[in-house]
């Protein structure tokens, strides 16, 4: 998703010379971060593969979230950086549509499966007992929900994007709204939908996890002469700040972007989208599908 997207319009935005460098570093920029995060992600699966005797419920999170990773890093920053180079999408109506569906497709799910693991330590943690007797099914119901989710709430995609013909023979795949609210209303909704309601989730689950946690400590503490008591085990622990990391990761790559997205569609005339800060801005959105699988083999 680009409210900012159609690439003669930035041409025309500014100077020839200074588009195509800044082109050439968009290039680079989104060509490093496909194979770091390509290379991650299938490096990460493959530890995942060499541990699956001992799967536990938080590798299999991490295994649907690295999928999610890998859909970004195919579907978003490849075409992406293809567009960089060829200044224009080269395929088929349909091809367009694909790619953009998908694209959103992967944010979504990305930041669903991170939703439903933060969920699950949540249960863990603050309802161990509840957890226990119903953690195979809620596992699964949560994957599935977020996989289900994800596809459904990026159909819009498919209706919005089309390839159309920008300027005499030349065809680009481009959105089409009802103005002049249509693209408002439209960037709003998935600003609130990928990032905004999940922002709210996640932060409930970490500050009842915290507070769980503190309080149980507290409680272990004071009965550290009694036989027999149990309080948070290092395992979850463990487990509790790579959920945090993750979540730190996902809020500082993606927050600028979707800032930038709002402020684009309901104050064009004052973005300043010229200039190394917004190419920075937008690109910074990428590298979480990087990071992601490096958090998960520090802490596997």
């Amino acid at each position: 998703m680009d409210s900012s997207s159609n690439s003669s319009e930035r041409a025309t935005d500014m100077d020839g010379g200074v588009f195509k460098r800044l082109a050439l570093i968009r290039a680079g920029v989104l060509g490093l971060v496909f194979v770091f995060a390509t290379c991650g992600n299938l490096f990460f699966l493959a530890t995942l593969f060499k541990k699956r005797k001992r799967n536990t419920r938080t590798q299999l999170f991490l295994l649907h979230l690295c999928l999610a990773d890998l859909v970004v890093a195919f579907f978003q920053v490849l075409p992406q950086f293809l567009i960089e180079i060829t200044h224009r999408f080269r395929g088929t109506d349909f091809l367009c549509r694909s790619v953009k569906y998908l694209q959103v497709v992967g944010m979504f799910a990305s930041t669903y499966m991170i939703v439903a693991m933060a969920i699950d330590r949540y249960h863990a943690v603050c309802k161990p007992m509840v957890s226990f007797l119903k953690s195979s099914f809620r596992r699964y119901l949560a994957i599935g929900a977020a996989w289900l989710i994800s596809l459904a709430f990026s159909a819009p995609q498919l209706f919005i994007f089309s390839l159309q013909e920008v300027e005499e023979n030349q065809f680009d795949c481009w959105a089409t709204f009802i103005e002049p609210w249509g693209s408002r209303v439209y960037i709003s909704w998935i600003t609130l939908s990928v990032f905004a309601l999940p922002a709210v989730i996640l932060l409930h689950c970490q500050v009842r996890i915290c507070t769980t946690i503190y309080f149980n400590m507290k409680k272990k503490a004071l009965q550290a002469g009694r036989a027999g008591t149990k309080g948070v085990s290092s395992a979850m622990l463990k487990t509790v700040k790579m959920t945090f990391v993750i979540i730190l990761a996902y809020t500082v790559c993606w927050s600028p972007f979707f800032v930038v997205q709002l402020w684009s569609a309901w104050s064009p005339s004052s973005v300043p989208t010229q200039g190394p800060v917004f190419v920075i801005i937008m690109l910074l959105a990428s590298l979480n599908s990087c990071t992601n699988p490096w958090i998960y083999l520090y802490y596997s």
